[in-house]
């Protein structure tokens, strides 16, 4: 017989056999249950109950819900438990989650869908999408690393002076977060600190010695600082942070009447705090990371003629970035000087009040679309293959958080919220003042600094009306406190920039941020009564 055939009979008998020699035990129960740990661990990875969340809470809001019969009130409060418990948890992503008004609102009843997607898309929205555009210009012309390689080069010192080397990089993450999103300010900054950690060899990072030590403070300051620089930064304008943006448009919505919140006015009661902030960040890091031996530690690896070879890399400033910057500074001026004062009413006027800030961004930033970028035939400054990096997402949360500020009034939900809010008429606003900033300060730990703002500032306007104070005086703690997420990685997308990298932990974060915190609600209690009501014309009430 061959051999082989007679290896496959015997193969073949003991397959059909082995079936017969069963187990004592049944192996059934078991493969049921991994069946249903695969299920379940399918339904997690799916995120299906974070799904089912959001709508399972409107429906039990709907259902049991009893607002003294205000069937759109009730309704609007099962949508906005919808849409930010998709927020918070991620069921789906932040844009889509975002354009869930667009077909939740007239579905309830809330409002009709010509009156929902207008809130999409108006000047404040335009000023955010303007923005955008300008930063990506500025990124894809590397325009942020050149300012920062000749801001870190003059600060270094020679020796190195670790004080004044945080100094220039903190200093030019705030600054360069002032005009563009704090996230990517975060990327494009760390980019510039991971350049100069990786000159640190990795084994002396992990050594245990006196110098790894040195070495390894200071890498947490470097990585702390560009982090919380960023996030500081952005409270000093209008296009730093999407925040400061929300307020901008609930305000106009809710107060209509009111004098509106403008470029200018805005920096000049946020720039103060943000240097503020600054200074207490600056100092922190160096009481805490730096000693006197961090000097001679890092004059070994990094040193000024360095970061000047690398600036000499880059070579001379280029004509595309010459026009860009022109763009950019002649935006800055047209922002400033929109409108100044009452006796001075700024260029505005020449329009008859009929321009905005959004206005100006979209004409700056449509001349980069036309001026030539002197490299190719016909190439221009920028094209729409360029835009592809567009935050999209921002832009839809800014649109759903104007949304739901137009649901809050046309709901009847912020009349309820009024009344119920009646008993704490009487409570001294500047008790109040700083109580909303750390109330949103906490929620901020925990989601993005636009949804915080987007939840509380509809019930903070409506506690203002309610106690009889300006409600700005609750409107911008509120707004303030959700930027001061210092804390924790899930407070902002710059935080888990930082915190990826891997040379910082929770417990830094923590004990750097705190710190920092306490100061923001100090400065901001101190600030907002004496400036701020000087800036944006408060009153005692509305």
């Amino acid at each position: 017989m061959d051999p082989r055939r007679a290896s496959w009979e015997e193969s073949s008998t003991e397959d059909v056999t082995r079936p017969l020699l069963l187990p004592v035990h049944d192996d059934r129960p078991a493969a049921a249950g991994r069946r249903s740990c695969s299920a379940l661990r399918s339904v997690l990875a799916n995120k299906y109950l974070a799904v089912a969340a959001g709508p399972l809470a409107c429906a039990l809001i709907c259902a049991l819900g009893d607002l003294g019969g205000h069937p759109a009130a009730r309704n609007m409060l099962g949508v906005l438990a919808w849409v930010f418990l998709w927020w918070i948890t991620d069921a789906v992503p932040l844009g889509v989650a975002s354009m869930a008004p667009l077909f939740l609102f007239p579905a309830f009843g809330i409002s009709s869908a010509d009156a929902v997607a207008k809130a999409y898309m108006d000047d404040v929205i335009s000023l955010v999408l303007g923005s955008f555009i300008l930063a990506l210009a500025i990124e894809h012309y590397g325009i942020h690393r050149r300012l920062a390689l000749n801001i870190t080069s003059l600060f270094c010192g020679d020796p190195v002076k670790p004080h004044l080397l945080l100094l220039g990089i903190c200093g030019t993450t705030v600054f360069i977060s002032m005009w563009i999103h704090n996230t990517p300010c975060t990327v494009m900054m760390m980019q510039v600190a991971t350049g100069i950690l990786q000159r640190f060899p990795r084994d002396q990072l992990e050594g245990g010695g006196a110098d790894a030590r040195e070495l390894q403070r200071f890498s947490k300051a470097l990585v702390l600082g560009i982090m919380y620089a960023s996030t500081i930064g952005g409270m000093a304008t209008l296009t730093g942070t999407g925040a400061n943006i929300i307020l901008v448009g609930m305000w106009s919505t809710y107060f209509p009447e009111q004098r509106p919140i403008t470029f200018s006015s805005w920096m000049s009661f946020g720039l103060p705090l943000t240097l503020v902030l600054f200074v207490a960040l600056w100092v922190t890091l160096c009481l805490k990371y730096c000693t006197k031996n961090t000097g001679r530690v890092l004059s070994a690896y990094l040193d000024r003629n360095h970061l000047r070879r690398e600036l000499s890399l880059m070579g001379p400033m280029a004509f595309a970035e010459k026009m860009v910057l022109a763009v950019f500074g002649a935006l800055i001026v047209l922002w400033m000087t929109r409108s100044l004062t009452d006796d001075i009413p700024g260029w505005a006027v020449l329009f008859d009040g009929r321009v905005g800030d959004g206005t100006v961004t979209i004409m700056m930033t449509t001349l980069l679309f036309i001026i030539p970028s002197g490299k190719n035939d016909g190439e221009k400054l920028m094209d729409w293959g360029k835009c592809r990096k567009l935050q999209w997402h921002i832009i839809l949360l800014l649109g759903a958080g104007f949304a739901i500020a137009d649901g809050f009034k046309s709901s009847g939900l912020t009349d309820i919220l009024s009344s119920g809010l009646g008993f704490l008429k009487g409570a001294p606003a500047l008790a109040i003042a700083p109580v909303a900033c750390i109330f949103s300060g906490l929620i901020t730990e925990f989601t993005s600094d636009d949804a915080t703002t987007t939840l509380v500032l509809p019930l903070l306007a409506e506690l203002g009306k309610s106690i009889g104070v300006h409600p700005l005086l609750l409107m911008v703690p509120g707004t303030v406190g959700a930027q001061l997420s210092y804390l924790l990685p899930t407070a902002t997308p710059g935080n888990v920039v930082g915190f990826g990298t891997g040379y910082i932990t929770i417990k830094d974060m923590v004990v750097t941020g705190m710190p920092i915190k306490l100061v923001g609600i100090a400065a901001l209690t101190i600030l907002l009564p004496t400036l701020g009501s000087l800036v944006f014309g408060m009153d005692s009430k509305t």
